[in-house]
């Protein structure tokens, strides 16, 4: 476990999958992050590289031959070297290898880097094609924050708040984990997701090339709680296992 922190925030981040494990805000006493409770569902953050998702048979085909990559790729799951580390700052690295080439066959270099500024966290992905053949890949992120964050409250006290007005449809997600092709009417000139325990019962919501840029988890009550950037990602996830006190922002 690697850790770098502030006068305000204490990040903690693994090599294993450099996952981020908490998010702490050193004034407040708020620990941000999902405890990763095993009951419901045992990750704080994994990294999605290099697919989102998950494949029909979870199988794809280059050049005439084909792979099995599972759910979310592999990166979640291999330990990532650290590149560098300073007061306020982590940058892990990961790099294909014969055992990636054998399901994934590019040549790559993929750095995730930390950097806390004031009171925020920011995670950057950089991924760099060491090959000579075109790369297909996605990456994404799949933070789980926690909900309630004060004992006094209950999932329900909670919001999704966008920083713009969206009218968004909902990507149906089918049995077998793809994209469905009928999406349904969900943010209809709002602003606004309001967090309820059957919400996910669906599996994932999926939007897709919202207006904003960012979106807020806030407490009703209190209005504190976090703002989420996720400028430069054109889809965006939201998740939870069915009763557990999280929710997941995936960009």
């Amino acid at each position: 476990m690697y850790n770098i922190e502030t006068n305000r925030i204490k990040v903690s981040v693994s090599e294993k999958g450099a996952e981020l494990q908490s998010f702490f805000d050193k004034k407040t006493g708020i620990e941000y992050m999902w405890d990763a409770n095993p009951a419901f569902w045992a990750k704080h953050s994994p990294i999605l590289f290099p697919i989102v998702g998950t494949l029909k048979d979870n199988t794809y085909f280059f050049q005439g031959k084909s792979y099995k990559l599972g759910r979310h790729g592999f990166a979640r799951d291999m330990v990532f070297e650290l590149k560098e580390q300073t007061t306020d700052n982590l940058h892990f690295l990961l790099i294909s290898d014969s055992d990636t080439l054998n399901i994934f066959p590019f040549d790559f270099e993929f750095s995730i880097i930390y950097t806390i500024i004031d009171n925020m966290l920011s995670v950057t992905y950089h991924v760099k094609n060491t090959g000579k053949e075109e790369m297909y890949f996605s990456v994404g992120g799949h933070p789980a924050f926690k909900v309630p964050i004060f004992e006094c409250e209950v999932y329900s006290d909670y919001v999704l708040e966008f920083n713009e007005t969206e009218n968004a449809s909902r990507w149906p997600i089918t049995s077998e984990g793809l994209i469905g092709d009928s999406p349904s009417p969900f943010v209809i000139n709002s602003n606004v997701i309001s967090l309820s325990k059957d919400l996910f019962k669906e599996d994932a919501i999926v939007l897709k090339q919202l207006n904003s840029t960012s979106v807020k988890l806030i407490s009703k009550q209190n209005r504190i709680g976090l703002n989420f950037d996720f400028e430069g990602f054109p889809f965006l996830g939201i998740w939870a296992v069915p009763n557990a006190d999280f929710v997941c922002i995936e960009p």
